[in-house]
Parts: C-alpha cells; sequence; structure tokens
C-alpha cells in the first residue's frame, strides 16, 4: 500500500521556523506534482505550496509565500517544507500529497490522489 509519511511537526513560538519532511513509502513519486496543504481547526484544507517534478516549479498561497519555500530531493524521494517566520494563524495538521496523474499541477484537492496522515504544526503567539 502507498503511503506518504510526514515528519517534523511540533510547537514552537511567533518567529520561529519548523521544516516537514514526506516520505512517500512503497512507490516513488519523483514523476509527480507533490503539494502541502493545511487544515485548521474548525476550518477547511487549504493549499499551502506546491511543486513540480520536472522543472521543479514553485507555486505557494498568498497567506505564506514569502516565509514558507518547499522542495524537493528526487533522489532520496523526500518532499520538504521550510517555514519560517511562523505566526499563530499557522497552526494547522499539515498534510502532504502527491497528484493523482503525472500530468498534473495545480492547486485543486481533487488533483492529488494519495495523502499523508498529516502533522501537527503549532505556533504560541
Amino acid at each position: 500500500q502507498v503511503q506518504l509519511v510526514e515528519n517534523g511537526g511540533g510547537l514552537v513560538q511567533t518567529g520561529d521556523s519548523l521544516r516537514l519532511s514526506c516520505t512517500p513509502s512503497g512507490r516513488s513519486f519523483s514523476n509527480y506534482t507533490m503539494a502541502w496543504f493545511r487544515q485548521a481547526p474548525g476550518k477547511e484544507r487549504e493549499f499551502v505550496a506546491a511543486i513540480k517534478w520536472k522543472n521543479l516549479a514553485t507555486d505557494y498561497s498568498s497567506s505564506v509565500r514569502g516565509r514558507f519555500s518547499i522542495s524537493r530531493d528526487n533522489a532520496l524521494n523526500t518532499l520538504y517544507l521550510e517555514m519560517n517566520s511562523l505566526k499563530p494563524e499557522d497552526t494547522a495538521v499539515y498534510y502532504c500529497a502527491a497528484a493523482a496523474v503525472s500530468g498534473f499541477y495545480g492547486r485543486h484537492m481533487d488533483g492529488y490522489g494519495v495523502w499523508g496522515q498529516g502533522t501537527q504544526v503549532t505556533v504560541s503567539s
């Protein structure tokens, strides 16, 4: 069974940094767009960032652009999310996701077919 396993969440203070990682098990997603989403309590899951497999083009939501950085190491089959200048409103469960088909690149959840179990990020004020 294909799984995505996230690591790196935790409790930090405003202004701190944190790095999340996501490692697939069962197969490689080196030819697929991968992304990070998050879901805060009482809110819908929202797009955070995505990265293409080929030219490593990236896309960010306006709320994290300039503070977060998505990257991937295809040789290690690992996806990262570097989060800087964290704010209390960044508190959420963060999920990594892999595109359902190799040609997909976008923000819509429906385009992602494999999801991780999520990792909690809590930013205290």
